[in-house]
């Protein structure tokens, strides 16, 4: 015990624990001392507990607000800090960097080379380099191709651990009822229901080394549905990376979006439909610098509504997606898209009318401004966005989100629901670039 190095694992539940199933579990080289965790609220405060972390763990490992890290790292003595989160940009990466070296640890980012897991079937990876890119229409387009072509599907989506995480373990969503089993949060059912609708099985959870073997049990090709713009878990077939033209230069300058668009074999750039030209033209010099190589789609994202009338001329709260907005670093999305194109008369400013967290969330992103983030980590935040939305003075609720909120939490106000779909504006195609890959 004395001779294993101690470690730190900067995370947000995630991609932190896939690293240490991966690299540090019944790893007698080294000890890790706890995870930190960032970004997502209310993750801290928890075990990751012994039924995961392995026999050298056997009361579990604390994870730890992040805000400690450097009192961690002088109390323990830790030897390395080892960085497992995205959707930061490279800037942030080194702060937290020189923080790490300045307290007297080795700071550490893995390579996909330890952190990605060879399947027995083939895997398409849909990646992007932000989060809020457009990756999941991409997703549900690959599936279809797939199933197209007589395959049975079968999507692995990135994790989203929440809640109790030794009942997270290994997830698997056949319906609507399963998010319910599972006790899910807007954030997940955003990612699943979409699939499901489409009679889509996903799978999720914490351990991935043990989902991708019940998936292959039933897939002839796995989707790696990946999230907050993080690299794939498992060595893909066809790597497929989406580029946001309204937010060039962000491909080149977040963490580890860059890495995502090096490893691609296919570039998609979406929403070319509401951007500005110039950026599309920036975004393609930057891919012919970086990743020359790749195959380029011009696609589109055309959003519509159920009730075009019930917007038009009327006071409308925009609900957006969450992470879209917070981490992300969006000032809208798909909702503020669908008021514009449906003449809403106004965008209702909500925050006056905000509650609890979801007042904390416009404080620390002062970026986003009349819109409402579909925040729902959790039942007591789900409840302080249901009060939000019943205080805002408004004719509609426009649901921007890709959940369908209204079967979530109760909305006392006329409710006009978003969708938005891959429209692809180039060839060769998406089909035909995947085809080409399998073959």
């Amino acid at each position: 015990m004395a001779n294993r190095k101690k470690v730190l694992i900067m995370g947000a539940a995630g991609r932190d624990f896939h690293n240490f199933n991966l690299c540090f579990r019944d790893n007698p080289a080294y000890e890790v001392i706890a995870f930190t965790a960032a970004q997502i609220p209310n993750i801290e405060g928890r075990r990751y507990p012994s039924s995961l972390a392995g026999k050298c763990y056997p009361r579990g490992i604390p994870i730890e607000p992040e805000q400690k890290l450097t009192s961690l790292i002088k109390l323990h003595a830790i030897d390395d800090v080892v960085f497992s989160y995205s959707d930061v940009s490279h800037e942030y990466v080194m702060h937290k960097a020189s923080l790490v070296s300045a307290s007297g640890a080795q700071f550490t980012l893995l390579g996909t080379r330890q952190t990605m897991l060879k399947s027995s079937k083939p895997v398409v990876a849909v990646c992007a380099v932000r989060t809020g890119s457009g990756k999941s229409p991409v997703s549900r387009r690959v599936c279809e191709i797939l199933k197209g072509m007589g395959k049975k599907v079968v999507v692995v989506r990135h994790p989203m651990p929440y809640g109790d995480l030794s009942r997270q373990r290994l997830q698997r969503f056949a319906s609507y009822e399963d998010c319910q089993k599972h006790d899910c949060t807007i954030e997940e059912i955003e990612e699943y229901e979409p699939h499901l609708e489409q009679h889509t099985v996903v799978y999720a959870g914490v351990d991935y080394a043990a989902i991708l073997a019940e998936a292959e049990k039933e897939a002839d090709i796995i989707v790696w549905d990946g999230g907050n713009n993080d690299t794939s878990f498992y060595v893909p077939d066809v790597y497929i990376t989406l580029v946001d033209p309204h937010r060039p230069g962000h491909e080149l300058t977040y963490y580890p979006g860059e890495t995502n668009l090096l490893l691609a074999d296919i570039v998609v750039i979406s929403k070319e439909d509401t951007a500005k030209p110039e950026n599309v033209r920036l975004l393609k010099e930057h891919m012919q610098q970086s990743n020359p190589n790749a195959a380029v789609i011009d696609a589109a994202l055309p959003v519509t509504v159920e009730n075009a009338e019930l917007i038009r001329g009327k006071r409308a709260l925009v609900i957006e997606d969450g992470p879209t907005l917070t981490h992300g670093g969006m000032a809208f999305g798909a909702g503020v898209l669908a008021a514009q194109q449906c003449q809403a008369g106004e965008i209702v400013d909500p925050r006056p009318y905000a509650t609890g967290s979801i007042a904390g969330i416009f404080e620390k992103y002062p970026h986003i401004s009349n819109l409402l983030p579909a925040m729902g980590y959790g039942h007591a935040q789900m409840e302080e966005l249901r009060e939000t939305i019943q205080r805002t003075p408004c004719d509609v609720v426009i649901l921007g989100t890709p959940v369908d909120l209204r079967k979530i939490i109760s909305i006392d106000k006329p409710t006009d629901r978003v969708r938005y779909h891959f429209q692809e504006l180039s060839k060769p195609t998406l089909k035909e670039l995947i085809e080409a890959r399998l073959r």
